[in-house]
C-alpha cells in the first residue's frame, strides 16, 4: 500500500517508527508528512490540543502558531506548506511524539471508520480555502489562554483535516460545526469574564 493511501493513524505511526534518532525537528516531521499536503500537517498540529492531558502554560498558544501559518497559506491557495526556519529547527523528543500518537490513534481510527469520499463535486483546493478560513478563526480561539476551551476548536480542525485527507466533504462540514460551537463557548466565557470584571463591587 502506498503511503498516501494509508489511513492517517497508520501513516503517523509509520513516520515515527521509521525515525531512528531520539529527537526530530519540526522541519523533519513536516518533510516526512509533506507528501500528504496541508491536511496531515494541520491534523498533527491539532492533535496535542485534542487530548485531555495536563499541559504547561503557553502550550496551546505555541501549538496555535503552526495552525495560524498553515491556515493562512491554505486561504492564499499555496500549493506546498511552509514554516519559518526558527520553527522548523524546534526539536521534538521521539518518545513524546510516540506517546502523543499512541494516545491519538484509537480516536483517529474511530473517525476514520466513518470516512469516505463525499461531496466530491467541491474540489480539494476549494475545500482547503474553506478549511483555512475556519481554521484561522479556530486557532484564534485556541490561542486565548482560557482553560478547557481549546478542545472543541482543536477537534474541529482535526476533523476537518481528516475529512480533507479522505475527500469527505460531509466530515469537513461536521468539523466546521464542532469548531464553531467551540468558538461560541469561548465567546460566552469571555463575555462572562467581562461581565464579572464590569460589575461594581459592593464590598
Amino acid at each position: 500500500m502506498e503511503n498516501n493511501e494509508r489511513p492517517t493513524s497508520e501513516y503517523l505511526a509509520l513516520v515515527v517508527a521509521e525515525n531512528k534518532s531520539e529527537t526530530m525537528t519540526v522541519g523533519e516531521l513536516k518533510h516526512s508528512l509533506h507528501e500528504r499536503g496541508f491536511g496531515i500537517l494541520m491534523a498533527i498540529a491539532a492533535l496535542p490540543l485534542c487530548l485531555p492531558v495536563p499541559v504547561p502554560p503557553g502550550y496551546t498558544t505555541f501549538f496555535s502558531i503552526p495552525l495560524f501559518i498553515f491556515s493562512i497559506q491554505m486561504i492564499l491557495g499555496m500549493s506546498a506548506p511552509w514554516l519559518p526556519a526558527w520553527l522548523e529547527k524546534k526539536q521534538i523528543k521521539k518518545a513524546n511524539l510516540e506517546k502523543l500518537i499512541s494516545k491519538a490513534i484509537p480516536w483517529l481510527r474511530k473517525i476514520e471508520a466513518h470516512l469516505r469520499p463525499r461531496m466530491t463535486y467541491v474540489n480539494v483546493h476549494t475545500w482547503e480555502k474553506i478549511i483555512g478560513i475556519f481554521s484561522f478563526v479556530f486557532a484564534v480561539s485556541i490561542a486565548l489562554p482560557i482553560p478547557m476551551t481549546n478542545f472543541p476548536p482543536g477537534w474541529g480542525i482535526l476533523i476537518m483535516s481528516l475529512g480533507l485527507l479522505s475527500k469527505d466533504g460531509l466530515t469537513i462540514i461536521i468539523g466546521i460545526i464542532v469548531g464553531t460551537i467551540g468558538v461560541g463557548i469561548t465567546m460566552i466565557v469571555l463575555f462572562l469574564i467581562w461581565m464579572g470584571m464590569s460589575m461594581p463591587s459592593f464590598y
